[in-house]
């Protein structure tokens, strides 16, 4: 059996040698550290290149900040297009307010033959309660067009009962209580 020598026995058992043994399971525990550490590290770099597809090259503050100028630039080219898209909505609405929006017809015996009201007086009115009556007058033998221009709910030449009562229900229509075809 090979003798040990007295210089190592009483290294191991003094001061020093104890130092020493603590120091080595300190740095074993630091390697066993390291080891899990570079484990952790391999997952997240995994998980990464899940997140930022085979751009490896980046690092995920990089992709991060990329993502928020991309964001900042859709942000502004959607701002924009809204701006366009209200201004082309102005001019469509500025266009639509002359247009004929509301009207009524209203029908009636214009002759008491009782033929069956064949004559008709028709309101066609902006929302400003501008626009016109037609009112065609139906006899046995001929029939006749007339036409008289309305403004703000008004006729610029006098109006009949039945073409004051066309003009009233598509004003109704104008002021948004609806209504409709009317007989008189």
């Amino acid at each position: 059996m090979p003798r040990v020598s007295p210089l190592i026995a009483t290294t191991i058992t003094d001061t020093r040698g104890i130092i020493a043994i603590a120091a080595a399971g300190v740095a074993a525990v630091a390697l066993l550290a390291c080891l899990t550490l570079l484990t952790s590290v391999r997952r997240l770099r995994r998980s990464q290149r899940l997140v930022l597809g085979e751009h490896g090259e980046r690092d995920l503050t990089a992709h991060a900040a990329e993502m928020q100028r991309a964001f900042e630039a859709l942000r502004a080219y959607v701002d924009e297009v809204a701006l366009r898209l209200d201004e082309r909505l102005d001019g469509a609405e500025a266009a639509l307010r002359g247009t004929i929006s509301h009207r009524a017809l209203v029908r009636y015996d214009a002759y008491n033959e009782l033929s069956g009201q064949q004559s008709v007086s028709i309101a066609l009115l902006d929302d400003a309660r501008s626009g016109l009556v037609l009112s065609c007058i139906h006899h046995r033998e001929q029939a006749r067009v007339y036409a008289k221009q309305i403004s703000a709910g008004e006729g610029e030449l006098q109006l009949s009962p039945e073409e004051v009562e066309a003009v009233r229900i598509a004003s109704v229509q104008a002021a948004g209580a609806g209504g409709g075809e009317s007989p008189a």
